[in-house]
């Protein structure tokens, strides 16, 4: 997690139109204001399968809503919702320091439930929000195994190097790892091998943890690949690695009713 979140474009930067889509910011009401976030979705049909997208610890960027689309144009309703709006706009900070000191404020409830009055206002706006999968991206990642143990109609999850073991807070009193008695949904894990921020033991450890439990949830480590290996704007990008992946979460996202 220590990039520079203003480095934000590469040669290998996706690019996906909006052809054939609804895409754009919107307003989500959530337990106390409005906040908000990007959706998108096919232009005609549905109601579409809901993807919860809980962004990187850069917060809601380009990048991000390009992934919404990429969904969108494989048939879903996706909607990524802007958690750290009442703490702070990182979309205007460049060191990283900052950013962090701005997701750190932000308690795990709060996103919890902003994730919740997503799924809500999804399903009032042509998302078919009984098959509900959730992914998510670095600081996101830890997020979809939480959010897959806090909201039992989530079919399927996937986590993209999310952290699972790590030093907790008053605002964030759980890792991953805590939450696998309560976790009913199967979710996917991706990591890479050369992630300095993600020591392998820990992921031996949910291995672990998981299979205790009975949890039909897998992790699949890239053994050459560094945190951030599906962000194509920055220079961690791992084009086969991150192809492998995507190919993976539609998979998986099928196989247990999220598409």
């Amino acid at each position: 997690m220590q990039e520079n979140p203003m480095n934000q474009s590469s040669a290998q930067t996706i690019t996906t139109d909006t052809g054939g889509l609804i895409a754009g910011d919107v307003h989500i009401p959530a337990t106390d204001q409005e906040i908000p976030g990007y959706r998108a979705m096919p232009a005609s049909g549905g109601p579409f399968p809901v993807v919860l997208i809980a962004y990187e610890v850069f917060g809601l960027q380009e990048h991000i809503k390009d992934i919404c689309r990429r969904f969108a144009k494989a048939g879903h309703f996706a909607i990524a919702p802007d958690f750290y709006y009442r703490q702070g706009d990182v979309a205007k900070m460049e060191n990283i320091e900052d950013v962090i000191r701005v997701a750190s404020r932000v308690p795990d409830a709060q996103v919890l439930s902003d994730l919740d009055a997503a799924v809500q206002w999804a399903a009032k706006n042509k998302g078919d929000a009984k098959k509900l999968g959730v992914t998510g991206f670095c600081w996101g990642g830890r997020i979809t195994w939480l959010y897959a143990a806090h909201n039992l109609k989530v079919k399927a999850g996937v986590a993209w190097y999310g952290r699972l073991v790590s030093d907790t807070t008053k605002l964030q009193p759980k890792n991953p790892i805590d939450i696998v008695p309560q976790l009913k949904s199967p979710v996917l894990g991706l990591y890479g091998g050369q992630d300095p921020g993600i020591p392998l033991d820990t992921v031996e450890r949910m291995r672990e943890a998981l299979k205790k439990a009975g949890n039909p949830s897998e992790i699949i480590v890239y053994p050459d690949a560094p945190h951030g290996f599906f962000a194509d704007v920055r220079p961690s990008y791992r084009k086969n690695d991150a192809e492998d992946g995507w190919k993976r979460l539609l998979a998986w996202f099928k196989k247990y009713g999220a598409a």
